[in-house]
């Protein structure tokens, strides 16, 4: 960890550079996950020529490669200075929900960089923000995580213990944010099945039922790179209380809005996740 500090006090700039070096390595040696890309691409764009989705391919990995450095330097940088790259836009949707005393549900997608977004939102809410997670396997990256997403005060939720904090936290004025676009790979999960990007694609249902069950007005952010090292979040309400029993206003608008954000600029979305695996699909 001293020496993950140590190297993210580097100017971004300099970063970059370290990122160029590392895309060389990835993309043309190790071929890191190269065969799941092309797939990927390949099945959600199945009109378009082959020229244009290796084009699509070389930028994501830039960007994957840019998303590394910019995780890291989350550990060291300056209020300001995320602030400065990462505009929040139509702030005056969240400030609404704030003078009226109400919290709402924050949903994001694999665009880059949703790290910043998570972290940026700590900074320019007027809420307290929560953050639902899923510990990952490496308890020292798991831990990094945890620390910079929860730097100025986020608190972090684990997947599995939702229930229990939605009702432990009921009456803080907060925002509850989560990323909801990845493979529900547990076989308990309850899914939620859609046509997205071509494909039949399972989606995690809780994101649906915790906004049924908080009964919380409900923002998808759309995330936009405006150039390297800079971005946009825009938010659109995509579910507004009450919600009827059974209602899945939320997770059909969400999945609407993160194919076209996904369409709108293919190659910054996590293209690498294995996201259409055939178990537990049913």
């Amino acid at each position: 960890m001293f020496l993950i500090r140590l190297i993210s006090r580097l100017p971004l700039p300099i970063l970059y550079l370290f990122s160029d070096f590392v895309f060389i390595i990835t993309y043309y040696l190790v071929r890191y996950r190269r065969k799941v890309v092309q797939e990927n691409l390949r099945r959600s764009f199945p009109t378009m020529e082959t020229s244009e989705l290796r084009k699509i391919e070389r930028k994501f990995y830039r960007n994957l490669c840019d998303y590394g450095v910019e995780t890291l330097k989350l550990a060291t940088i300056s209020k300001e200075e995320l602030s400065r790259r990462l505009v929040f836009k139509e702030q005056q949707i969240p400030q609404q929900f704030a003078r009226q005393n109400q919290s709402i549900l924050i949903l994001a997608s694999h665009h880059f960089n949703w790290e910043w977004l998570l972290v940026g939102a700590t900074i320019d809410y007027p809420f307290e923000m929560d953050f639902v997670y899923q510990p990952v396997r490496s308890k020292g990256f798991d831990r990094f995580i945890v620390e910079t997403r929860s730097r100025w005060g986020a608190y972090a939720i684990k997947r599995d213990e939702v229930a229990r904090e939605m009702v432990r936290r009921k009456g803080i004025l907060r925002g509850i944010a989560t990323v909801a676009d990845q493979y529900p790979g547990y076989s308990h999960d309850k899914k939620y099945h859609a046509r997205f990007l071509n494909q039949d694609t399972v989606f995690f249902y809780g994101t649906n039922q915790l906004a049924l069950m908080t009964q919380y007005p409900t923002l998808y952010y759309q995330l936009r790179k405006i150039k390297r090292g800079y971005y946009e979040a825009t938010p659109v309400i995509i579910g507004h209380p009450p919600y009827a029993k059974g209602s899945e206003t939320v997770i059909e608008n969400y999945v609407r809005e993160v194919e076209k954000m996904i369409n709108e600029t293919p190659e910054t979305w996590l293209w690498s996740h294995k996201r259409w695996k055939k178990r537990h699909v049913g």
